[in-house]
């Protein structure tokens, strides 16, 4: 590898905005990153999350294809 070509690697912090924290490694010149959401308070990870039938796709699939 070349030197002096490849971004500093270093350890940061991560703030959700639940008020989770969490240490990662990044190149950005920064030491603590914000982020809105996490698998903390994120609906899949909690088992919030709620599967929406859109227009009764499903429905015409299963009619269409005798299931």
């Amino acid at each position: 590898m070349k030197n002096a070509i490849h971004p500093k690697y270093h350890e940061v912090t991560v703030v959700c905005a639940c008020g989770e924290t969490f240490k990662t490694g990044t190149t950005k010149n920064t030491d603590v990153i914000k982020v809105e959401i996490c698998n903390k308070c994120h609906p899949y990870f909690t088992g919030k999350q709620k599967l929406v039938n859109q227009g009764g796709r499903v429905d015409k699939f299963k009619q269409r294809y005798g299931m």
